[in-house]
């Protein structure tokens, strides 16, 4: 399929969108501002499904253990079922507290040239990116884009930099936390499976417990993000639950322990069965973890739906909401066909343009394995779990990025270790040699064993230089630093690009 029959496919999807917008309100006063908008939340929505459902099947596809075409249907399956099933009934229109309502002096026109010019924005940056081959947040992007158009609108006072503040600090925090939890498990799977010298005895005993944890984990992700709409329903039906609006931590984790524990008596036998009369390598061992990652995929496909979606399409509420009432509301209920747009565009979006950034999230930062694809998964849930129980405002985006250069960096470091020890013994077994001739009297001169001490010194340098070649081949820094040079102007970006376009918007109103 051809970029310009792609780019069709993708208009009419916006031109579907435009069609049905006009028909709520186009005739209304102003009506043609909710049409501009469902446009831009297409839009917005497609780039999503090109950039950031990238993180949740990237590592997957990259391992071998799902197609592209595979990853796609799965992850739009998921992504729509999720944002239409447990997407967020009200969302917040001033994204994460940055600015204050008063930006927009209760002024409802102002208001929707601010959150169409975030949705814009957001979505042209998240192309940009996209084009780029760099994985950035949709969270932060969006967050700029309301940010910009607040600060259009009202200045730079009403600006809250402490929340920024926090929010930039996320930057470090999501890599670092992914990054450091994929390594872990990572290093659990080498030294207590690949490293054994009964490698499938080990593999029987640890991959259960692995795929044991990895369920809990997802469980209790999911029931926290995933479930937050369908949750009064829940404990309406299950009265034995406690009578809370949405899912505790507690609660969360009691359904990730109790979904480990059958997880453990129904993997464990089927493990037991798998390696009779497997081979003791580590592509046998691989193999293992195919299966986990594919619903690992689909689990974080689901609860992306459910957290981010409404999220992104929130402006596009926002506008309808401000247009239908005339009024500056912080928080403001989802129709039904919002959620549409979001979840279905983003389908498109992934399916039409993700598989760009799925090839460089599962093989371009680093070559990733079924094991080392595991670990990233795992990082991925656990650390959103982590995080937001700490009030920690981290982005998905970045954790998964982080947990790939992790598990780069700790294949580089291990590797990097064997080669210094191979080198040590190389020099200790030369200077054995060297003391054991000039014991017999075969290495007659001072000249001629500082040769031989010269030729150890050429060996080691030839070693060197062997480790910074193979470096790239561990974690392409040239791609390190794309991504992070990405994720540092995505905010900041994306508010100038919203400033622009909200004064556009006004003046093309005026």
């Amino acid at each position: 399929m051809n970029n310009t029959f792609k780019m069709i496919l993708g208009a009419g999807f916006a031109v579907a969108v435009a069609f049905y917008a006009n028909s709520i309100m186009g005739q209304a006063t102003h009506g043609g501002f909710l049409v501009l908008a469902a446009v831009f939340g297409a839009y917005m929505a497609m780039n999503i499904g090109a950039n950031d459902v990238a993180n949740n099947v990237g590592p997957a596809v990259g391992s071998g253990a799902l197609t592209i075409g595979g990853a796609i249907i799965i992850a739009s399956i998921f992504e729509a079922g999720g944002a239409l099933i447990a997407g967020g009934d009200v969302v917040g229109t001033i994204k994460k507290g940055i600015i204050s309502p008063d930006a927009f002096g209760n002024d409802p026109m102002l208001f929707v040239y601010g959150m169409s010019a975030a949705l814009l924005a957001a979505a042209l940056w998240l192309n940009l990116a996209t084009w780029l081959k760099a994985p950035v947040s949709t969270t932060h992007s969006i967050v700029g884009g309301v940010l910009g158009g607040g600060i259009a609108a009202g200045g730079f006072a009403i600006v809250s930099w402490g929340t920024m503040c926090k929010i930039a600090a996320s930057w470090v925090i999501s890599p670092v936390l992914g990054g450091v939890i994929a390594a872990i498990f990572l290093y659990v799977i080498k030294s207590q499976i690949i490293y054994k010298e009964d490698t499938l005895s080990a593999a029987k005993k640890i991959v259960p417990i692995l795929v044991s944890i990895m369920a809990a984990a997802f469980i209790t992700y999911l029931t926290l993000k995933g479930l937050k709409k369908v949750w009064p329903v829940i404990v309406e039906t299950l009265s034995f639950l406690p009578q809370t609006k949405k899912p505790t931590l507690l609660i969360a984790l009691l359904f990730g322990g109790i979904g480990a524990v059958i997880t453990y008596i129904i993997v464990r036998p089927r493990i037991a069965k798998r390696i009779i009369g497997m081979e003791a390598t580590r592509e046998s061992i691989n193999i293992l973890f195919t299966i986990p990652l594919i619903f690992a995929a689909a689990l974080l496909s689901f609860a992306h739906g459910a957290n981010d979606v409404a999220n992104a399409v929130g402006p596009l509420a926002a506008v309808y909401d401000a247009l239908s009432t005339t009024e500056v509301s912080t928080k403001v209920a989802i129709p039904l066909w919002v959620m549409v747009v979001g979840g279905v565009g983003i389908s498109i979006g992934l399916a039409l343009f993700g598989p760009r950034l799925i090839k460089t999230v599962g093989s371009e930062i680093t070559e990733l394995d079924q094991m080392r694809a595991f670990s990233i998964m795992m990082a991925a849930a656990i650390t959103v779990v982590i995080a937001s129980q700490l009030g920690l405002p981290v982005s998905s985006t970045h954790i998964a990025v982080g947990a790939i250069f992790g598990v780069g960096f700790l294949r580089e470091w291990l590797d990097s270790k064997n080669m210094g020890v191979k080198q040590e013994k190389l020099h200790i077994e030369v200077e054995k040699q060297n003391t054991l001739k000039a014991e017999l009297g075969e290495l007659q001169t001072v000249e001629e064993y500082k040769k031989q001490t010269e030729r150890i010194k050429i060996q080691k340098k030839k070693v060197k230089s062997i480790k910074r070649s193979l470096r790239e081949n561990y974690v392409k820094r040239g791609m390190v630093k794309k991504i992070v040079a990405a994720w540092v102007i995505t905010v900041p970006a994306a508010a100038v690009l919203s400033a622009i376009i909200f004064y556009i918007l006004k003046g093309v109103a005026v």
